[in-house]
Protein backbone atom coordinates (compact mmCIF):
# COMPACT_ATOMS: atom_id res chain seq x y z
CA UNK A 1 0.00 0.00 0.00
CA UNK A 2 1.45 3.22 -0.79
CA UNK A 3 -0.12 6.69 0.57
CA UNK A 4 0.45 10.14 -0.99
CA UNK A 5 -0.64 13.10 0.64
CA UNK A 6 -0.36 16.23 -1.26
CA UNK A 7 -0.01 19.64 1.03
CA UNK A 8 -2.51 21.89 1.03
CA UNK A 9 -5.32 19.83 -0.99
CA UNK A 10 -7.79 18.56 1.71
CA UNK A 11 -7.36 15.06 0.38
CA UNK A 12 -5.21 11.97 -0.06
CA UNK A 13 -4.25 9.49 -2.57
CA UNK A 14 -3.44 5.47 -1.84
CA UNK A 15 -2.84 2.49 -4.06
CA UNK A 16 -3.54 -0.92 -3.23
CA UNK A 17 -1.65 -3.24 -4.94
CA UNK A 18 -2.05 -6.79 -5.37
CA UNK A 19 -3.44 -8.37 -2.27
CA UNK A 20 -3.40 -4.86 -0.63
CA UNK A 21 -6.59 -4.54 1.29
CA UNK A 22 -7.77 -1.75 4.34
CA UNK A 23 -11.16 -1.53 6.54
CA UNK A 24 -12.54 2.30 5.62
CA UNK A 25 -14.46 3.16 9.25
CA UNK A 26 -15.64 6.70 7.16
CA UNK A 27 -17.18 5.51 4.06
CA UNK A 28 -18.40 8.89 2.63
CA UNK A 29 -14.78 9.78 2.47
CA UNK A 30 -14.64 8.03 -0.51
CA UNK A 31 -14.37 10.29 -3.36
CA UNK A 32 -12.90 7.95 -6.24
CA UNK A 33 -12.43 4.51 -6.58
CA UNK A 34 -10.49 3.27 -9.55
CA UNK A 35 -10.26 -0.83 -10.13
CA UNK A 36 -12.77 -4.10 -9.95
CA UNK A 37 -16.22 -2.56 -9.03
CA UNK A 38 -16.19 -5.68 -7.05
CA UNK A 39 -13.57 -4.80 -4.71
CA UNK A 40 -15.48 -3.15 -2.69
CA UNK A 41 -17.74 -4.88 -0.07
CA UNK A 42 -19.88 -2.68 2.94
CA UNK A 43 -20.34 -4.36 6.15
CA UNK A 44 -21.94 -3.76 8.73
CA UNK A 45 -19.76 -2.87 12.02
CA UNK A 46 -19.64 -4.79 15.23
CA UNK A 47 -21.26 -3.38 18.43
CA UNK A 48 -18.59 -1.34 19.71
CA UNK A 49 -17.81 -0.06 16.43
CA UNK A 50 -21.47 1.19 16.01
CA UNK A 51 -20.98 3.11 19.43
CA UNK A 52 -17.24 4.37 19.09
CA UNK A 53 -18.16 6.21 15.49
CA UNK A 54 -21.67 6.63 15.39
CA UNK A 55 -21.39 4.19 12.10
CA UNK A 56 -23.04 1.27 11.03
CA UNK A 57 -21.18 1.22 8.29
CA UNK A 58 -17.80 -0.14 6.83
CA UNK A 59 -15.82 -0.39 3.93
CA UNK A 60 -13.69 -3.33 2.98
CA UNK A 61 -11.57 -2.00 -0.15
CA UNK A 62 -9.45 -4.67 -2.38
CA UNK A 63 -6.28 -4.09 -4.69
CA UNK A 64 -5.37 -3.58 -7.18
CA UNK A 65 -6.66 -0.19 -6.96
CA UNK A 66 -6.35 3.45 -6.23
CA UNK A 67 -8.76 5.74 -3.89
CA UNK A 68 -9.13 9.24 -3.17
CA UNK A 69 -10.32 9.73 0.30
CA UNK A 70 -11.08 13.47 1.43
CA UNK A 71 -10.05 14.97 4.62
CA UNK A 72 -11.92 17.62 6.83
CA UNK A 73 -10.91 20.99 7.36
CA UNK A 74 -7.57 21.52 9.21
CA UNK A 75 -6.81 17.76 9.34
CA UNK A 76 -4.07 15.92 8.35
CA UNK A 77 -4.01 11.90 7.30
CA UNK A 78 -0.75 9.89 8.64
CA UNK A 79 -0.22 5.91 8.35
CA UNK A 80 1.36 4.37 11.45
CA UNK A 81 2.95 1.01 11.52
CA UNK A 82 1.76 -1.21 14.19
CA UNK A 83 3.37 -4.38 15.22
CA UNK A 84 2.09 -7.69 16.21
CA UNK A 85 3.46 -6.97 19.92
CA UNK A 86 1.66 -3.37 20.09
CA UNK A 87 -0.55 -2.81 22.97
CA UNK A 88 -1.86 0.63 22.20
CA UNK A 89 -5.43 1.37 22.97
CA UNK A 90 -6.17 4.69 20.39
CA UNK A 91 -8.95 7.25 20.53
CA UNK A 92 -11.65 5.48 17.60
CA UNK A 93 -12.41 8.79 16.29
CA UNK A 94 -8.79 9.52 15.27
CA UNK A 95 -9.13 6.15 13.04
CA UNK A 96 -10.18 6.39 9.22
CA UNK A 97 -8.59 3.15 8.15
CA UNK A 98 -6.68 -0.12 8.97
CA UNK A 99 -5.08 -2.83 6.59
CA UNK A 100 -6.89 -6.19 6.40
CA UNK A 101 -5.50 -8.84 8.90
CA UNK A 102 -5.01 -6.45 11.96
CA UNK A 103 -6.83 -7.56 15.16
CA UNK A 104 -9.50 -4.57 15.95
CA UNK A 105 -10.45 -5.53 20.02
CA UNK A 106 -12.59 -3.22 22.65
CA UNK A 107 -10.67 -3.05 25.97
CA UNK A 108 -12.26 -2.04 28.83
CA UNK A 109 -9.98 0.50 31.13
CA UNK A 110 -9.95 0.65 34.72
CA UNK A 111 -12.19 2.82 36.89
CA UNK A 112 -9.52 5.40 37.40
CA UNK A 113 -8.51 5.71 34.10
CA UNK A 114 -12.07 5.61 32.41
CA UNK A 115 -12.95 8.67 34.62
CA UNK A 116 -9.69 10.67 34.32
CA UNK A 117 -10.09 9.92 30.15
CA UNK A 118 -14.08 10.22 30.44
CA UNK A 119 -13.93 6.88 28.43
CA UNK A 120 -15.13 3.24 29.52
CA UNK A 121 -13.37 1.77 26.24
CA UNK A 122 -10.74 2.39 23.84
CA UNK A 123 -9.50 0.33 20.76
CA UNK A 124 -6.49 -1.87 20.46
CA UNK A 125 -5.54 -2.84 17.04
CA UNK A 126 -2.79 -5.69 16.65
CA UNK A 127 -0.69 -6.01 13.75
CA UNK A 128 1.30 -6.52 12.50
CA UNK A 129 -0.13 -3.51 9.67
CA UNK A 130 -1.39 0.01 9.21
CA UNK A 131 -3.42 2.42 10.51
CA UNK A 132 -4.60 5.81 9.17
CA UNK A 133 -5.08 8.45 11.90
CA UNK A 134 -6.66 11.38 11.12
CA UNK A 135 -4.99 14.49 13.36
CA UNK A 136 -4.74 18.28 13.73
CA UNK A 137 -1.47 18.57 12.15
CA UNK A 138 1.28 15.85 12.39
CA UNK A 139 1.44 13.10 13.97
CA UNK A 140 4.49 13.08 16.93
CA UNK A 141 5.85 9.94 18.65
CA UNK A 142 7.29 10.76 22.56
CA UNK A 143 8.59 7.75 24.34
CA UNK A 144 7.23 6.92 28.27
CA UNK A 145 9.75 7.32 31.46
CA UNK A 146 8.97 4.91 34.43
CA UNK A 147 10.06 7.50 36.94
CA UNK A 148 10.21 10.89 35.00
CA UNK A 149 6.35 12.11 34.50
CA UNK A 150 4.96 13.00 31.11
CA UNK A 151 2.46 15.71 30.83
CA UNK A 152 0.34 16.19 27.90
CA UNK A 153 -2.45 17.58 26.86
CA UNK A 154 -5.65 15.41 26.82
CA UNK A 155 -7.12 16.80 23.53
CA UNK A 156 -4.10 16.06 21.67
CA UNK A 157 -3.37 12.48 22.71
CA UNK A 158 -4.70 10.30 19.93
CA UNK A 159 -3.21 6.97 21.61
CA UNK A 160 -0.94 5.26 24.57
CA UNK A 161 -0.14 2.00 26.49
CA UNK A 162 -2.82 0.33 28.05
CA UNK A 163 -0.75 -0.53 31.08
CA UNK A 164 0.46 3.18 31.16
CA UNK A 165 -0.37 4.68 34.66
CA UNK A 166 -2.49 7.96 34.26
CA UNK A 167 -3.22 11.26 36.69
CA UNK A 168 -4.49 14.63 36.20
CA UNK A 169 -2.46 16.85 36.75
CA UNK A 170 -1.24 20.13 36.09
CA UNK A 171 2.62 21.36 35.94
CA UNK A 172 4.95 24.45 36.84
CA UNK A 173 4.33 27.73 38.72
CA UNK A 174 0.76 28.98 40.13
CA UNK A 175 0.54 31.28 37.11
CA UNK A 176 1.01 28.64 34.88
CA UNK A 177 -1.40 25.80 36.49
CA UNK A 178 -4.10 28.76 36.31
CA UNK A 179 -3.65 29.34 32.49
CA UNK A 180 -3.23 25.53 31.41
CA UNK A 181 -5.25 23.16 29.51
CA UNK A 182 -6.26 19.69 30.69
CA UNK A 183 -3.36 17.80 31.36
CA UNK A 184 -2.49 13.91 31.84
CA UNK A 185 0.22 13.00 33.85
CA UNK A 186 1.59 9.83 32.26
CA UNK A 187 4.59 6.96 33.54
CA UNK A 188 5.34 3.88 32.09
CA UNK A 189 6.88 2.16 29.09
CA UNK A 190 6.36 2.42 25.21
CA UNK A 191 5.47 5.02 22.91
CA UNK A 192 2.41 7.57 22.63
CA UNK A 193 1.18 9.26 19.82
CA UNK A 194 -0.35 12.73 19.90
CA UNK A 195 -1.58 15.32 17.28
CA UNK A 196 0.78 18.41 17.28
CA UNK A 197 -1.65 21.03 15.95
CA UNK A 198 -2.10 23.91 17.97
CA UNK A 199 -4.89 26.11 17.76
CA UNK A 200 -5.33 29.88 20.27
CA UNK A 201 -8.10 32.03 19.36
CA UNK A 202 -6.60 34.57 21.10
CA UNK A 203 -3.24 34.11 19.21
CA UNK A 204 -4.95 33.83 16.55
CA UNK A 205 -6.73 36.89 16.47
CA UNK A 206 -3.89 38.59 17.58
CA UNK A 207 -2.23 37.26 14.45
CA UNK A 208 -4.58 38.35 12.08
CA UNK A 209 -5.17 42.19 13.96
CA UNK A 210 -1.56 42.64 13.54
CA UNK A 211 -1.68 41.78 9.67
CA UNK A 212 -4.52 43.79 9.28
CA UNK A 213 -2.36 47.05 10.54
CA UNK A 214 0.57 46.18 8.60
CA UNK A 215 -1.38 45.79 5.38
CA UNK A 216 -2.94 49.71 6.05
CA UNK A 217 0.69 50.97 7.11
CA UNK A 218 2.30 49.33 3.82
CA UNK A 219 -0.52 50.94 2.28
CA UNK A 220 -0.86 54.60 3.82
CA UNK A 221 2.68 55.14 4.40
CA UNK A 222 5.21 56.24 1.92
CA UNK A 223 7.73 53.21 0.96
CA UNK A 224 5.40 51.12 3.51
CA UNK A 225 5.90 48.47 1.60
CA UNK A 226 9.76 48.55 1.76
CA UNK A 227 9.77 49.12 5.55
CA UNK A 228 6.87 47.24 6.67
CA UNK A 229 7.10 43.31 6.20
Amino acid sequence: MRLETPPNTGHVRIELEGEDALHLLHPKALLAFQGNPRHREDRFMDLSGMYRKRKLIRSLLRGPAHLVLGMPPNCMLEAADIPGDSNLLFDFRHVLFYTDGMAMRSRVQTFKNAWITREWVRMRFTGPGRIGLLSSGSIATLQLDPEVPLYVEAGSLVAYPEDANIKLSVYGNQLATQHMNVQWEMTGTGPILMQTGFRDGHLEDQLHKDSIVRRTLRELLPFGGVYIR
